[in-house]
């Protein structure tokens, strides 16, 4: 049974060490009358007396020598583990569990691994790949990456990456067979490469023009939840693919892809590291954070 005022048992240790209670009440902090009173409520509420105490001196019970014996190991542990984590806030070390789309692993992560080890090897970074969007503070992370029209406006957001552009590719064979799409609208006419955020959640293609916005969920016989697959698809002719345009620039310039709808695609913002808060943000997240926008 433990009891409900668990700052009574820090007391009580002060005082069995100091055997006074006015030295246990300038240890604590307080008077010697809370020191007393916080002492008789904890006898009270085990049933038993854990001090012998007179005028002139204060002496333990066999039970409170029995309480003694198990509680100081107990707090100093307690003590020692609050010195460990809150030395966090001042040394990168620990774990850090990280939520990121797979789309973005090659983008923002995988090139900077091997500086996070070698700047900062005590930080253990546990990596969650999911496409979908999920609540990071109810699922257990520390942090979340994700394109910044997907983070919630009450997390801190830390861009990682510029302001990407989108691009409607397809290869020349398969344009051999299909004119190009004028507008967006030209799409449900074509066979289209589908991305899958969640189990069931496919992309809808997002198009601005001026003042124009619209969004075409498009139909085609892929459908994928990994970016190479899509780039893929898109090289072999199996149809036209919604990608970045930074990420198919060399397929571009060498003639192997070609685009449509370039007039329709404008820049929408890119990667951000997030998190719920700034305060008590530990070293090592600031450490991973750092790292990731060099």
């Amino acid at each position: 049974m433990l009891p409900s005022d668990l700052s009574a048992l820090s007391t009580f240790l002060a005082v069995a060490e100091e055997r006074s209670f006015t030295r246990a009440s300038k240890r604590q902090g307080v008077s010697p009358s809370a020191v007393s009173h916080s002492m008789r409520g904890l006898e009270e509420e085990v049933g038993v007396r854990l001090l012998a105490r007179t005028t002139r001196s204060v002496a333990l019970t066999d039970a409170g020598e029995r309480l003694l014996a198990s509680l100081k190991p107990a707090l100093t542990e307690v003590e020692e583990t609050l010195g460990q984590i809150a030395g966090q806030t001042h040394k990168p070390a620990g774990r850090i569990r990280l939520l990121i789309p797979r789309f973005a692993i090659s983008a923002v992560l995988a090139p900077k691994l091997g500086r996070l080890q070698r700047e900062y090897p005590e930080i253990i970074l546990d990596v969650t790949t999911d496409n979908r969007r999920r609540d990071i503070v109810a699922d257990g992370f520390d942090a979340g990456i994700h394109l910044g029209e997907f983070i919630e406006k009450d997390m801190i957001a830390v861009r990682l990456t510029r302001d990407h552009r989108p691009a409607i590719v397809g290869s020349p064979d398969y344009f051999k067979s299909h004119p190009k799409p004028k507008e967006p609208r030209d799409l449900l006419n074509h066979r289209c490469i589908n991305f899958r955020h969640g189990p069931s959640e496919l992309y809808r293609w997002e198009f601005e023009k001026g003042k124009k916005e619209l969004s075409v969920a498009v139909n085609g016989p892929l459908i994928v939840d990994d970016t190479e697959l899509v780039f893929q698809g898109a090289l072999q002719g199996v149809g036209l693919a919604f990608v970045a345009e930074h990420e198919v620039a060399p397929y571009l310039e060498k003639g192997k892809l070609v685009r449509a709808l370039q007039d329709w695609c404008q820049p929408f913002p890119g990667f951000f590291i997030f998190y719920p808060s700034r305060r008590q943000q530990t070293a090592a997240l600031t450490a991973i954070v750092t790292v990731l926008r060099s």
